[in-house]
């Protein structure tokens, strides 16, 4: 089988990896794919929202399935511009898509369906939104309604820090169009859940819960980033939670779905906080969760592309989805100063066995040779029977990652060590 993954960073060379293990593949293709992702696929310079060459090349190579991994191509209707040339996909269509991509779309969808989230208002209006802020509580949430490459959301914990967010997206356009329409709602607190899905649009099939840590610094300080590490199971994600978020969440959330006429197939993404109250919804992302599919692919025991195919082909009932009862956990490598201004072009060097359970997200193949070219460079996944022992592994072999002007972060898992305790 010949398969094509759309996308170019960590996420892709985790699932790329995890596809080659059955042994029908023959061919990989990434589009762009990145230096990292050479050594196990064959990448094409043919950019994630380029959709037209996208499914030229699918047509011209006789592609037998293709893996839709980032959120602006699945918005902008790559699977289903694949599919209407007949190539089977995983992803969800652009109907679909849309739970990610607008907020506001998916805030009134969980309003209308009775699904736990803040509460909340929407405005197209600065004035509007800035006249509601001199009442609303404090601290407060502002998230720009479309695509801002996993930012575009600001907790404010004062009144001035609110405005000065409505103004600089509504005004300054700091998220470009993302920001014309703005969602202001309520701060909720509790610990943080992810839970990646699999569901062909009848049954949804829980993966292995994580815990992401999303601040640039260590006892998360700092800005918020795209995630610096993660680990898996989250401790916070008992078998009562998992069971309160399948019959409160995660059905309500695919049959809201259907009834809209938008069936979600591929992975839904549950950003979950858990609350004094019960789990609540904080986000859906329509794709596979990045640095969250670097935990939560290893401990897959199932066959990747056969569970894919059944997202495709409705057959998820009858297909087993089983992941190993170990623990994982992923260490980022970054570019010192992300996620702001960083430098780029520094070679990039692993030893044998750092290579084996790296994940590359940032890099190019000049003369080659590997050279950072991101902000998040690499993510190091280490399994273990139990968490203290995936997290020592995963810091040990991430030391082997090399490249000027590196930085991580030193706690990735202690608020989940601290949980279990």
């Amino acid at each position: 089988m010949k398969l094509l993954v759309v996308g170019g960073g960590g996420r892709e060379h985790a699932i790329i990896r995890s596809l080659k293990k059955n042994p029908q593949v023959t061919e990989i293709f990434a589009l762009p794919g990145n230096g990292g992702i050479a050594a196990d696929a064959t990448c094409v310079p043919i950019g994630a929202t380029d959709i037209e060459k996208i499914v030229a090349f699918a047509v011209e190579n006789k592609i037998d399935y293709a893996v839709v991994a980032p959120d602006d191509p699945l918005v902008l209707g790559c699977v289903d511009a694949l599919e209407a040339k007949g190539i089977p996909c995983f992803g969800p269509r652009a109907n679909a898509a849309i739970i990610e991509g607008s907020k506001v779309f998916s805030k009134n969808l969980m309003k209308k369906y009775g699904i736990p989230t803040a509460r909340y208002e929407i405005f197209d209006d600065m004035a509007a939104a800035l006249r509601y802020l001199e009442t609303a509580p404090i601290p407060t949430v502002i998230k720009a309604d479309g695509l801002a490459l996993g930012k575009g959301v600001i907790i404010a914990s004062t009144r001035e820090e609110a405005k000065a967010a409505v103004r600089d997206m509504m005004e300054g356009h700091i998220f470009g169009k993302s920001g014309d329409h703005i969602v202001i709602e309520e701060f909720l607190t509790g610990p943080e859940v992810s839970v990646l899905s699999f569901t062909d649009g009848k049954v949804v099939k829980p993966m292995v819960s994580s815990m992401d840590h999303k601040r640039a610094g260590d006892n998360d300080t700092g800005l918020n980033t795209g995630g610096m590490g993660t680990v898996a199971p989250n401790p916070y994600y008992t078998p009562e939670v998992a069971r309160r978020c399948m019959e409160e969440i995660f059905l309500p959330t695919i049959a809201a779905m259907n009834a809209e006429g938008r069936t979600f197939k591929g992975c839904l993404y549950f950003g979950l906080m858990i609350t004094p109250d019960g789990p609540k919804v904080i986000e859906y992302n329509c794709r596979f969760g990045d640095p969250e599919t670097q935990v939560v692919l290893p401990l897959l025991e199932s066959d990747l592309l056969t569970v894919m195919q059944a997202t495709s082909n409705g057959t998820l009932a009858e297909t087993e989805v089983k992941f190993a009862d170990k623990h994982a956990c992923c260490v980022i490598t970054a570019s010192a100063g992300y996620p702001k201004s960083y430098k780029k072009g520094f070679q990039l060097t692993m030893t044998e066995e750092a290579a084996a359970h790296t994940y590359v997200a940032g890099a190019k193949l000049e003369n080659g040779r590997l050279l950072t070219s991101g902000g998040r460079v690499t993510g190091t996944t280490a399994m273990a029977d139990s968490l203290p022992d995936a997290i020592r592994e995963a810091y040990r072999i991430a030391d082997g990652v090399r490249f000027e002007n590196a930085y991580r972060r030193s706690d990735i898992g202690q608020r989940a060590l601290q949980a279990l305790k």
